[in-house]
């Protein structure tokens, strides 16, 4: 597995890293046992960055990510952790709370979960509104000087956000949702991410698995794709047609339309670090296989023409998902 910078500041990690949340949350039951067969196979592929949410599982991601990690090297892991939302015993979300007194709350929590005296990427899973984000910045930074975090992350966050965070404390990286068929970073946020120096770590690059060609109606009542506007009625339909024209382009390169898709992030950049989101051992193979996928110029091309810029139907999340993002409030009031 080849490595990539995380901004000019931030740690090294795998080309690919892997996202855990699905392990324990939003898609309906898991195996545990074979979650964590699935992070034993990443690491021994070379993955290094694993990221999870304390809010993922209300903790329980964070404990599965403790038990996987038992027995092995600390150091050989770069760990990201989101913080920040409030959920109740039903698992509804109750807002976001990024008060530094909040986030040394948590990551005091965190620690003890996770079994670790160090978080190696610590970022509010969404920015507060209530909460200047330098204040929060602010709190990250106290923690890195008591050694109890190294870098600070952010999650969906506009630009004019990501100017006023890094001027508080470098920014290791960006965590926004980046894939064929979810571009809007380009315009404004991808641009200053990289004048600032700052990585991207793309979350949701098969579009929670719309992109993966494994695409299934059968899903469980707590898979909370029922309620995104992509995975409905005609939306759907008009979006399975894209996927199956970049099958057409992927069986040209003898690669699944997962590891077209993947590669197609790889390619946007060596400061571009897609996660991963398998729960099972064989679609955590097909993605890693991405890494070796070489695109040349006609390929990107033809992928582009097979899924145009903005040819997606439907938003990425509900209406409520989408007042919650900073990123996308950004973007309609214009320059961001």
């Amino acid at each position: 597995m080849n490595t990539r910078q995380l901004g000019t500041g931030g740690p090294t990690v795998s080309a690919i890293g892997l996202g855990c949340m699905g392990m324990s949350d939003f898609y309906g039951p898991a195996d545990d046992k074979e979650s964590i067969a699935v992070i034993h196979a990443a690491m021994d592929a070379g993955v290094t960055l694993l990221d999870t949410g304390d809010y993922y599982g209300m903790g329980a991601n964070e404990l599965l990510l403790r038990d996987a990690l038992r027995g092995r090297a600390r150091e050989s892991v770069v760990i990201s952790v989101k913080f920040g939302a409030l959920r109740d015993p039903a698992g509804g979300w109750l807002g976001m709370d990024t008060r530094p007194a909040a986030v040394k709350n948590f990551i005091a929590y965190t620690l003890k979960r996770l079994g670790t005296d160090h978080v190696d990427i610590y970022r509010p899973g969404r920015l507060d509104p209530a909460v200047p984000i330098e204040d929060t910045v602010g709190a990250i930074a106290e923690m890195i000087q008591q050694g109890y975090i190294r870098h600070v992350g952010l999650s969906e966050v506009g630009a004019d956000t990501l100017r006023r965070a890094h001027r508080v404390h470098p920014v290791a990286d960006l965590q926004i949702e980046y894939s064929l068929i979810s571009r809007g970073i380009e315009a404004a946020i991808l641009p200053t991410a990289r004048e600032l120096g700052i990585g991207i770590t793309a979350y949701g690059v098969l579009s929670r698995g719309l992109l993966s060609g494994h695409w299934s109606t059968d899903r469980h009542p707590r898979d909370f794709r029922g309620i995104l506007p992509r995975f409905q009625g005609e939306n759907l339909e008009r979006n399975l047609l894209l996927v199956e024209a970049l099958r057409t382009v992927a069986g040209t390169k003898n690669a699944t339309v997962a590891q077209i898709a993947i590669a197609w992030v790889l390619a946007r950049g060596a400061d571009i670090v897609p996660l991963v989101g398998a729960r099972r051992r064989d679609r955590l193979a097909e993605a890693l296989d991405a890494a070796g996928l070489v695109l040349t110029e006609d390929d990107l091309a033809r992928i582009e023409r097979a899924v145009p810029k903005d040819a997606a139907a439907g938003d990425r999340y509900n209406a409520h998902g989408m007042a919650g993002l900073d990123s996308e409030r950004a973007r309609e009031r214009g320059g961001e």
